[in-house]
């Protein structure tokens, strides 16, 4: 959690942001967005839409407060955090009673879609391919990793957003799981990120049993 006295520092510095920088040589550098706890996967889309995920506080519980999918559209947007986390005011809880003075950020925009909380989001990837069926071009996958302090684990799998013709996201779904033995609670595989291949299957990273899957599609 941010230290009251920090906050101003850490936007300014773009700690829970997205830092952008020119081309490869790293010059230029500017904080495009801020108001985010922990954004880990970022994806840019072949029209140029930025999107990242964002895990949550923790100390409050099993179910609040929830991950985050974020839509980047412009430089200095601010995301909310340590004012909120989703739409859950977390500045003044029992994760940050120092502050709870802290004024709403002006202008603050809430996430495209909240995750159930502690699933842990992290790698997300826009789907380039073609071989998937029509409802998945476009869109994109998200890695879960799954929580580790919950008392009945959640996650350990990949979820699908769609993409709406006006940009903005759809209701999120499971699009694979299994990661988790559910009648022992004991994880056999936590996602971390999302890749496409050029034949239209996607590669998912592992790093709890060290191992990437395909994952491809055959139609009927």
């Amino acid at each position: 959690m941010q230290p009251k006295d920090k906050v101003a520092l850490y936007e300014e510095v773009g700690i829970g942001g997205v830092v952008r920088y020119n081309g490869l040589d790293g010059t230029g550098r500017m904080v495009y967005s801020k108001g985010m706890r922990n954004p880990a996967g970022i994806t840019i889309g072949p029209k140029g839409d930025i999107w990242t995920t964002d895990n949550q506080v923790d100390g409050l519980g099993d179910d609040i407060p929830p991950g985050e999918l974020n839509k980047l559209t412009k430089a200095g947007e601010h995301f909310g955090f340590p004012f909120y986390n989703g739409k859950f005011k977390v500045a003044g809880s029992s994760a940050a009673p120092d502050l709870k003075d802290m004024k709403e950020p002006t202008g603050m925009i809430f996430p495209q879609v909240e995750f159930p909380a502690h699933q842990a989001q992290l790698g997300v990837a826009h789907y380039t391919g073609k071989a998937f069926p029509a409802k998945y071009q476009g869109g994109l996958f998200v890695a879960s990793h799954g929580s580790w302090n919950r008392s009945t684990p959640s996650g350990y799998l990949i979820n699908f957003v769609p993409i709406k013709a006006d940009g903005n996201a759809g209701p999120a779904e499971v699009f694979a799981d299994g990661f988790l033995d559910k009648n022992t609670n004991r994880a056999l595989g936590r996602p971390v990120d999302v890749a496409n291949l050029p034949d239209g299957s996607i590669l998912v990273s592992d790093d709890y049993a060290g191992a990437i899957y395909r994952i491809s599609y055959t139609g009927n």
